[in-house]
């Protein structure tokens, strides 16, 4: 019996779907995270190198147990898929490649509170006011500006309040900062690939070819 025949058949014709882009639109409790699973067990089935096959999710709950499930139906063959967070999958990209963009591998990724330590030492450093501007509202925009993908420069273009204005100048020395103490903050684990990617192509490259198959659960919160 094949581990296929788990499935109903829309499931099933989704996950022997695997030839271009494919995406799962279907209601909550249909099962798109199942076929999700069972299609990273079907590429190994079909013998495709788990190193090739790329699986994201949004939490950490999430890809304990797509990896539970997977090993479950294809055993160690699905030892060495990549998966894991959008956050854990980057920062391993980061420890292997982090050294062409300035950082050691041995980086030290900051929580909150370190954040808003930093922060609050530029504040003083920078002589700008800790009762008249919260360094809470100035953390809150400088993450914003990296999920945005701007950079303290491009931050401080874009804004006009005197909040935005602080917090692109605290931006830039938060930043210097960083640097110096061979740290990233959480919202660097999405940001600093992207820089690494625009500015070493083969960096880029290397990973566009090694990832064959990339399946992203929760596709429409990305």
């Amino acid at each position: 019996m094949s581990f296929l025949d788990q499935l109903n058949q829309i499931q099933r014709e989704a996950v022997q779907a695997i030839d271009g882009p494919v995406m799962i639109v279907a209601g909550a409790g249909s099962g798109k995270t199942r076929v999700l699973t069972f299609r990273a067990a079907h590429l190994l089935h079909l013998g495709v190198a788990p190193e090739s096959v790329l699986a994201l999710t949004f939490t950490n709950k999430a890809a304990d147990e797509m990896k539970g499930r997977i090993s479950s139906l294809v055993g160690v063959a699905s030892k060495n898929i990549w998966m894991g967070t959008f956050h854990s999958i980057f920062a391993r990209i980061l420890r292997i490649e982090c050294e062409r963009i300035g950082y050691a591998r041995n980086f030290t990724i900051y929580d909150a509170d370190d954040s808003l330590s930093v922060i609050k030492g530029v504040m003083t450093a920078l002589e700008i006011s800790q009762q008249q501007f919260n360094p809470h509202a100035l953390r809150s925009r400088i993450s914003t500006a990296k999920n945005q993908m701007l950079t303290p420069k491009n931050y401080l273009a874009k804004v006009s309040d005197p909040i935005g204005e602080r917090a692109a100048l605290v931006y830039e020395e938060y930043e210097k900062r960083l640097l110096a103490s061979n740290a990233m903050d959480f919202d660097d684990l999405l940001l600093k690939p992207m820089d690494l990617f625009a500015k070493h192509r083969d960096v880029l490259d290397r990973y566009h070819y090694r990832f064959k198959y990339i399946l992203v659960d929760e596709y429409q919160d990305t």
